[in-house]
């Protein structure tokens, strides 16, 4: 059971803050999401918090993105973009502050792949990597108690880029 002033991801709406517990029959954790321009309370019942993982230790995420290098990229390909964008979409939400990184270097080299053709990457991608990007970098935020603003500076130290919009 977690804790009041405990960090959480949420599936749909990514690292919350654990608000407040009711107790009884219908107990229920009350949640803020972190991050978001008009957050609302999320009411999330304590008997389903098995869809609930602890945000990233402190420890972890300083090692996931010093290993960002050499993260390998998500191979998965489906048939049609509308599944692929679902596949990727469900890992974001299920998955691991790992995935979300993973999901955000395949589609920034996706999207850079298709743009040294001379062509316009599909609008998909564009949402696939802000949707990993806004989940990772609020998760790494919180467990290294920084802004996202410095996570990305962090990745693009490791990377050796120069600060950008990725």
């Amino acid at each position: 059971m977690y804790a009041v002033g405990e960090y959480i991801v949420h599936p749909g709406q990514g690292v919350c803050l654990v608000d407040e517990v009711s107790a009884g029959p219908g107990a229920s954790y009350q949640l803020f999401p972190v991050g978001q321009r008009r957050p609302l309370r999320i009411s999330f019942p304590v008997a389903s918090e098995d869809r609930l993982r602890p945000v990233l230790s402190r420890d972890e995420a300083s090692a996931l993105i010093d290993s960002y290098p050499a993260l390998e990229v998500d191979t998965f390909s489906a048939r049609s973009s509308s599944l692929e964008e679902e596949h990727f979409k469900t890992e974001i939400r299920e998955g691991s502050c790992l995935d979300s990184v993973r999901i955000v270097k395949t589609f920034r080299e996706r999207i850079a792949e298709v743009r040294a053709h001379n062509k316009k990457p599909p609008v998909a991608y564009e949402r696939i990597l802000k949707q990993a990007r806004e989940r990772s970098l609020t998760e790494l935020a919180v467990a290294l108690e920084t802004t996202t603003e410095d996570v990305q500076t962090l990745f693009m130290d490791r990377m050796g880029e120069e600060p950008a919009e990725n």
